[in-house]
């Protein structure tokens, strides 16, 4: 039996496949773990939907929500002027089981932590000043919300300000949108968990000082509360795949021409397949 974390898909079926190929998954004994993003950007969104949906129905396969993923809850909800044109939405939003995709989606948790291996994944990371049970507790907040009947609502009004700054006396939305936003889009943030979305690229040096106000990446803070449980992570395919901090990053890139990527828990062995390009190229300045 071997548990395997998956980074991004985005949309990009034929890789899975081949990597499910590679490492001789058997759905009987072995166990799959995505890393959240499982659909937008790549060519075969619905695809990887329904393929990640049924084998979490099946019970061997486990997910996190990602920042694609709450994108497509947002164009599901009518967002629209969110809506890029780099987004493979449209299959899925089309089909003739988009609400009963949706209703599933929704369902599915920010944060896993599996008691009996004792490892954690989320999409993008856990804030610094937060321990595990205090993460955990903030995912459970924004589960609770998606699985209420106006969780088109609360979506719309996640989406309507950036929320960066963390305080515990947050209340209501602007609490909630620093917890979804923490989960799934965080890359860079200060020692008090202030979000910096303009920083993208890898770290060339990601050792912050232990104190101090400097961004820094999430899981490099000497004080980080979560040091000492192994977490596993995608979101940022600039940094690859790196196993340091105490944190396995799972997001290689398969999108932009890089790999699809499963980390084996059990044998701490990374097994990759070569991806073709699908996402259109990023504009340059």
């Amino acid at each position: 039996m071997a548990t395997y974390v998956i980074g991004d898909l985005q949309g990009c079926f034929r890789p899975l496949e081949t990597l499910l190929e590679r490492i001789g998954f058997d759905p009987g004994q072995d166990h799959l773990w995505f890393a959240g993003d499982i659909v937008n950007r790549g060519p075969d969104s619905l695809a990887c939907l329904e393929y990640v949906k049924q084998a979490c129905q099946a019970g061997h396969a486990r997910m996190v929500l990602g920042n694609h993923d709450f994108h497509l809850l947002a164009a599901y909800a009518g967002l629209t002027r969110y809506r890029s044109q780099s987004d493979t939405l449209s299959d899925i939003l089309n089909s003739d089981h988009v609400q009963d995709h949706v209703n599933w989606l929704r369902q599915q948790p920010l944060l896993i932590h599996d008691l009996t291996l004792d490892q954690v994944m989320v999409h993008a990371g856990i804030p610094p000043q937060w321990s595990l049970a205090q993460a955990k507790a903030y995912a459970q907040e924004i589960e609770t919300a998606l699985q209420q009947p106006d969780w088109q609502d609360f979506i719309v009004e996640l989406f309507s300000k950036k929320g960066q700054y963390w305080s515990p006396s947050l209340q209501g939305i602007e609490r909630q949108r620093y917890i979804v936003n923490a989960f799934v889009r965080m890359r860079y943030c200060d020692a008090a968990g202030t979000l910096d979305f303009a920083k993208k690229s890898a770290p060339s040096h990601p050792v912050p000082p232990a104190e101090g106000s400097d961004s820094a990446p999430w899981f490099a803070f000497a004080q980080r509360q979560t040091r000492d449980i192994p977490i596993f992570f995608g979101h940022w395919s600039t940094l690859g795949a790196m196993d340091a901090f105490n944190v396995h990053a799972t997001d290689t890139g398969c999108l932009w021409g890089g790999r699809l990527s499963a980390y084996c828990i059990e044998s701490d062995r990374r097994h990759e397949v070569d991806c073709p390009q699908t996402a259109k190229p990023k504009k340059t300045p």
